[in-house]
């Protein structure tokens, strides 16, 4: 299709915004002159970008490609995060273009910016939206990342950005950086010829463990969490070889704070549990915190007890108010039975559950209890420090 895209469709599109696109695919025969599958993915992405990109999805000019590079962009929140950690520079360039998002938040605070896709066609469409959006000081290319390298000759960077491709050939998501496209460990001579620091991003998906042996060149990495849910993990590449780099761990949250945990492997190793029964508060760490592996050291920084080994839940006497995760005060500590429980419960018998350490997911928890979800209580099924399954009943601290 080309774009702009026609009034007709233009409208056709701002109209359905709100449609199944699976219907809307149906009565496709009811306008013969409109590109009708065009149009419904145009809307498809419009619909997954809202959550990530609302100002995107909002703005009736841009053009949107494939709902999947859409899914696979950066939200705006992930996007203005990493464009901060790169503020300053005067050349960046993002190797693996894809929607855009990236490069249009560091567009925002690096004076030139070089996008590159080796899509044709997806390049096209985001030159053509960067110019609506008026950034002036990105410069697109369609290429490969190894190929717009090998024809800069002796450019150089401040930055080199890249977001590998995680789905095989067959569309399953992959684990390890060397079956990502591209192929990061085996570029990366190439790539700090250009650029003494290259910003890496990869799902939470992948071993950070193992990402770390696999680039060997790790000066420090980022486990980035909005509102709780491991989005991304950045890594900050140099040319020093480096084994242990410190890991900071984020939350982004919806008030704009984001409260950050320090943890490196040493450290950890370093750090002594102390462990203890249930006492008044109950701590459970972001998702950032335990995707980081500070599993000891979160309770060591804050002077907490570990409820068991395995559990990754704490407790403490006297409240921590400034613990960077979500805390409760313990109402009680019962057996996981269905009756003790509901009496806690208001008469919906409804109750927010989570189950860490525990031999029964939170469906089948719900499914032997007859708890429902909701309500103002919290339920912790656990083990505890002598091995017995238990169920701690919370308020919000």
């Amino acid at each position: 299709m080309d774009f702009p895209l026609p009034e007709a469709a233009r409208r056709y599109v701002t109209a359905h915004l709100n449609d199944d696109p699976a219907h809307l695919a149906l009565q496709a025969r009811r306008h013969p002159h409109l590109p009708v599958p065009e149009l419904v993915r145009q809307i498809q992405a419009r619909q997954k970008a809202r959550g990530k990109l609302p100002d995107w999805a909002d703005n009736p000019d841009l053009v949107f490609p494939s709902a999947l590079s859409v899914e696979q962009a950066s939200s705006a929140r992930t996007a203005a995060f990493k464009a901060a950690l790169v503020a300053g520079a005067e050349r960046l360039a993002d190797l693996t273009g894809g929607f855009g998002a990236d490069s249009a938040a560091f567009a925002e605070t690096v004076l030139h910016v070089d996008y590159v896709e080796r899509d044709p066609r997806l390049a096209a469409v985001v030159s053509y939206n960067f110019d609506l959006l008026g950034l002036g000081n990105v410069l697109t290319h369609s290429q490969d990342a190894a190929a717009f390298l090998r024809g800069s000759a002796g450019a150089q960077f401040d930055w080199l950005y890249l977001d590998p491709a995680r789905r095989d050939a067959k569309g399953g998501k992959t684990y390890r950086l060397a079956d990502c496209e591209p192929d990061v460990p085996r570029l990366l001579p190439l790539l700090l010829r250009h650029a003494p620091r290259i910003l890496l991003k990869t799902s939470p998906m992948l071993d950070i463990e193992l990402a770390i042996q696999e680039l060997g060149h790790v000066r420090r990495l980022w486990v980035v969490a909005v509102e709780n849910e491991v989005k991304e993990v950045l890594y900050e590449l140099g040319a020093e070889p480096a084994v242990d780099p410190e890991r900071l761990a984020l939350n982004l949250r919806r008030d704009g704070s984001q409260p950050e945990f320090r943890v490196n492997r040493a450290r950890e190793a370093r750090a002594v549990a102390r462990y203890a029964e249930a006492q008044q508060y109950l701590y459970e760490p972001n998702a950032a915190i335990l995707k980081a592996g500070a599993f000891k050291s979160i309770g060591t920084a804050f002077e907490l007890l570990k409820l068991h080994q395995h559990s990754h839940l704490y407790t403490s006497q006297e409240l921590r108010p400034d613990f960077p995760g979500r805390t409760f005060r313990i109402r009680a500590v019962e057996k996981a039975d269905g009756p003790t429980l509901r009496a806690h419960l208001g008469p919906e018998g409804r109750a927010h559950v989570t189950t860490r350490n525990f031999p029964e997911s939170v469906a089948d928890f719900r499914r032997h209890t007859g708890i429902r979800e909701g309500g103002e209580v919290y339920l912790f099924a656990t083990t505890d420090l002598r091995g017995r399954h238990v169920v701690m009943v919370c308020e919000k601290a």
